[in-house]
């Protein structure tokens, strides 16, 4: 697909630390749309989805998920949008934000397809619930509602539930997960690439087995790729960093096969936060996968 719309989502309001809302706009200051169009993309951005305010506590009622209210509105306009670029026939890219937007995003794409396949490109897990969560953090729940587990307002988003399946969607990276997470992912049989399973395979062999994992089972492929799913020492920006995490090298080596192979159809790139940054080099980096992704080659 040549043609590509940037969807800007400055949220800020699915986890507690302030200034992953400037996300968006580190990543086109690192020159996204100049880097996308050298490879003959046709990118038009679409600007930013309007985000409410955050909410006082004593505002959430019964709820234990911070600022539900809010990030279900912001996730409603989401999925709205990248419902219209998909029907348009164009490429929808999502630029966070805090991972919570996953939930709009693919709620907007997976009614386009029968089978979307997710990967989820991540140092956690993202499958807690209210029930399971230890923050109330609903960065930590999307893939989870998007599985059509928690609270309504998260998992109807867009109007239906579930949007995926368990055995559509591949974690990689993940190195920190809660015990409730454990449980969940067993139990559904998720398939998982820890950083265990890196280290020990290698990224070519995880890519390949993803590539034909997803190949046989789905009719296209969501990309949600957390930056903190990178070392911290590549990606310094992120909410939640975890060392021991995936290299810039091993990442660039993902994304290329992913263009290689050419699966995916829809794709975030999410918590880059520039106030914890160092001269904005992880909206750099993100920019850079996102050129691997889009076909960009040395030679």
């Amino acid at each position: 697909m040549k043609s590509i719309s940037i969807i800007g989502v400055p949220m800020d309001l699915g986890q507690t630390r302030r200034g992953v809302d400037m996300g968006p706009s580190a990543m086109r200051y690192a020159g996204v749309i100049e880097r996308l169009e050298r490879l003959h993309y046709d990118i038009e951005d679409l600007g930013d989805i309007p985000i409410g305010k955050a909410e006082r506590l004593h505002e959430q009622g019964d709820s234990r998920l911070r600022n539900l209210k809010a990030v279900a509105e912001a996730n409603e306009k989401l999925a709205a949008t990248v419902d219209q670029v998909v029907q348009r026939g164009r490429f929808p890219l999502v630029l966070g934000g805090d991972h919570s937007i996953a939930i709009g995003t693919l709620a907007g794409v997976a009614k386009h397809y029968e089978r979307l396949g997710v990967i989820w490109y991540d140092a956690h897990g993202d499958v807690n619930t209210a029930e399971t969560s230890p923050s109330g953090n609903i960065h930590g729940m999307p893939l989870a509602a998007s599985l059509g587990f928690g609270h309504p307002a998260l998992t109807q988003i867009g109007g239906y539930s579930p949007k995926i399946k368990p055995e559509h969607v591949v974690l990689i990276g993940v190195r920190s997960l809660d015990d409730g997470e454990k449980k969940f992912i067993r139990e559904k049989g998720i398939k998982i690439y820890t950083m265990h399973e890196v280290d020990r395979l290698g990224m070519t062999r995880v890519m390949e087995e993803t590539i034909a994992y997803l190949k046989e089972r789905t009719d296209g492929v969501h990309l949600s790729l957390d930056l903190d799913g990178l070392d911290p020492s590549d990606a310094p920006g992120v909410g939640t960093p975890v060392i021991g995490g995936l290299t810039y090298r091993e990442s660039h080596l993902a994304m290329e096969m992913l263009a290689e192979a050419q699966i995916i159809t829809s794709a975030e790139f999410v918590e880059v936060n520039p106030i914890l940054d160092e001269r904005n080099k992880t909206a750099s980096v993100a920019v850079a996968l996102m050129g691997s992704l889009f076909g960009e080659k040395l030679i």
